[in-house]
C-alpha cells in the first residue's frame, strides 16, 4: 500500500530546483506559518531551492485540554522528560521521510535536502534528521528540544553523524525553556554532532537577526 503524502505548500526560488528545504511548523499552526519568513531569505541566482511547508495532521493535544489542532505529536506533560508521544513522533518521522523520498524521485539528492522546523516541528526535524539513513545537507532546529537523546548513539544514522545542525533559541522563551535547548545542544555535541548555536533576546518566536543567520546557514550548506 502506498503511503499518503502530507499536504504541502510549495515555493521555488528559481527554475529547476536542485535543492529542497522542508520546513515544519509549530503546534497549532500550519504550513503557511513560515512562508513569509522564508521569502525574506535571498539566495544567489545560481541556487534554485524548492521549499516544502507541510501541514501536520489534526489531532487531540492532551496538554491543551484535548483540543484538536495541527500537531506533529501529542504532548502529555509540561516537563521535558514526559513531553513527547513517541508513537506520534515516529509517525511524523515516517511522513517526513516519505517527503524526502518524493523529492529524491524528482532528482534532488538527499545531500541537497535540509530538514528545518520551529518548536514542535523543530523537534521532528532533529529526530527524523539524525536518524535518516542517507546523508542530508543540514538540519535546522528553532526554539526546540531533542527527543530521544538517550537513544541517539544506537539510533542515529552513521550517514548523518557529521550533518551540520543550526540551533537557535530565545533567552526569554517561556514555552520551550532555554535550558531544554541548551541540554539538547550538549547531548548532540557529546554524540559528535556539529551544532551551530545561536541565542537571541526573544520569547517563543523568530526575529530578523535569526532569519539572517538562518539564511547564511542554508546558503552555506547548499552551495558547498
Amino acid at each position: 500500500m502506498t503511503e499518503s503524502l502530507l499536504s504541502c505548500i510549495e515555493l521555488e526560488t528559481g527554475p529547476r530546483p536542485d535543492a529542497t528545504v522542508v520546513v515544519l511548523h509549530g503546534l497549532g499552526a500550519d504550513g503557511n506559518d513560515f512562508v513569509p519568513i522564508i521569502e525574506e531569505i535571498k539566495f544567489p541566482d545560481t541556487l534554485s531551492v524548492r521549499f516544502l511547508f507541510p501541514h501536520a495532521p489534526v489531532r487531540n493535544v492532551t496538554i491543551n485540554a484535548g483540543q484538536s489542532m495541527r500537531a506533529w505529536y501529542d504532548i502529555a506533560e509540561a516537563d521535558l522528560a514526559n513531553r513527547a508521544d513517541l508513537h506520534g513522533v515516529r509517525t511524523s518521522q515516517s511522513q517526513i521521510s516519505a517527503l524526502i523520498r518524493r523529492e529524491m524521485t524528482k532528482g534532488i539528492a538527499a545531500s541537497r535536502i535540509v530538514l528545518a522546523g520551529f518548536s514542535q516541528g523543530g523537534a521532528i526535524a532533529l529526530y527524523a534528521g539524525v536518524r535518516y539513513p542517507e546523508r542530508l545537507a543540514g538540519i535546522v532546529a528553532l526554539s526546540t528540544y531533542l527527543i530521544g537523546g538517550e537513544q541517539l548513539a544506537a539510533e542515529g544514522s552513521i550517514a548523518n553523524r557529521d550533518v551540520p545542525i543550526f540551533m537557535a533559541h530565545g533567552t526569554q522563551d517561556p514555552v520551550v525553556r532555554l535550558q531544554w535547548g541548551e541540554a539538547s545542544r550538549r547531548t548532540l555535541e557529546a554524540g559528535g554532532y556539529r551544532v551551530e548555536w545561536h541565542t537571541y533576546p526573544m520569547a517563543h518566536s523568530v526575529i530578523w537577526e535569526e532569519v539572517v543567520a538562518l539564511g547564511e546557514f542554508l546558503k552555506g550548506v547548499l552551495t558547498q
